[in-house]
């Protein structure tokens, strides 16, 4: 009889358990996913929140801070029991963090960085964007002999990384007197507009040896545009290092791009978000690092950043 008891009250525990065991949901709200970057975030992101046991609902604000905001509201509405945000405005973020601080839940940024202090149930998954624009205008300077007129395609100038980005290719020029920014226009990230962009740029006569783009996609609109030009002798250079990019790279029409980790950040940010569901402790700030990439390692990057 004491026996047949303890089994009772074993399958009892046992129940209890398994009713109070409880699988999270976390929202996902994206910026815009007609860019490569995020659209290759997006399905790192399923793969990674699925092996967790996580449930999801991705939102795609298509570059509208003002729905951005209303995704997040929605899925709080929802009951999402944490948020991860690739933020549409980095300087705009101040409602969905009041948001998420009024429901107690956890928010994780990734990929743009916000330009708040973070604390509390929140932190920052991604790379420092000063960085990889370091080390995108060294690694083509390098190129130059430090020598030559460059143009610079900017990304959306609501977002830190298109800032900061510009700010160290242009501090580089700044400290070396060969080099020199002729042209500095925003392409908001797109292939189509850096064609445009690039396009005026040449046809107005100026004299450009090397463009320097915020991301692979204006990168590639560069090329498309002195493609149509029939011009070979202009340097071109990227970041993010995306499988379009890496194209470019082997057939030689891009001379750089630096190789940023979406599978890292992917992983990263649904690791944050499940850590803080669990309550194990998580650092503010999470860094992925950067890479270069040319024509001589860029087959070490084939297999990455794929969707």
């Amino acid at each position: 009889m004491n026996i047949i008891k303890a089994i009772i009250i074993a399958c009892g525990l046992l129940s209890v358990f398994v009713v109070q065991a409880k699988t999270y949901m976390v929202g996902v709200a994206l910026a815009n996913l007609d860019l490569n970057f995020v659209s290759i975030l997006r399905s790192q992101m399923e793969t990674q929140l699925k092996e967790k046991g996580l449930n999801s609902q991705f939102a795609d604000a298509k570059g509208d801070v003002s729905l951005q905001i209303q995704q997040v509201d929605d899925f709080i509405n929802q009951g999402a029991d944490a948020i991860i945000v690739n933020p549409v405005d980095t300087q705009g973020v101040m409602p969905v963090i009041a948001a998420a601080k009024k429901a107690n839940i956890p928010l994780v940024f990734v990929n743009r960085k916000p330009e708040v202090p973070l604390s509390g149930k929140m932190a920052y998954v991604g790379s420092d964007s000063a960085l990889s624009g370091k080390m995108e205008i060294e690694a083509l300077a390098k190129r130059m002999n430090n020598q030559g007129n460059i143009a610079i395609l900017m990304g959306s100038l609501s977002t830190e990384e298109a800032r900061q980005r510009t700010k160290a290719v242009e501090d580089y020029v700044s400290a070396h007197p060969g080099l020199k920014v002729i042209q500095k226009q925003t392409a908001n990230w797109q292939r189509n507009e850096a064609v445009d962009k690039t396009l005026s740029w040449l046809q107005d006569g100026n004299s450009i040896n090397a463009i320097v783009a915020n991301n692979d996609e204006m990168a590639i609109g560069a090329i498309m545009a002195l493609d149509q030009l029939k011009k070979s002798d202009v340097l071109v250079a990227g970041i993010d290092g995306t499988p379009d990019g890496l194209q470019f790279i082997k057939n030689g029409k891009m001379a750089v791009t630096i190789f940023q980790d979406a599978k890292g950040q992917a992983i990263g940010a649904v690791n944050v978000a499940s850590d803080m569901l669990t309550g194990k402790k998580t650092e503010a700030y999470n860094w992925v690092p950067y890479q270069t990439v040319t024509k001589e390692n860029y087959q070490a990057f084939s297999d990455k950043n794929q969707k």
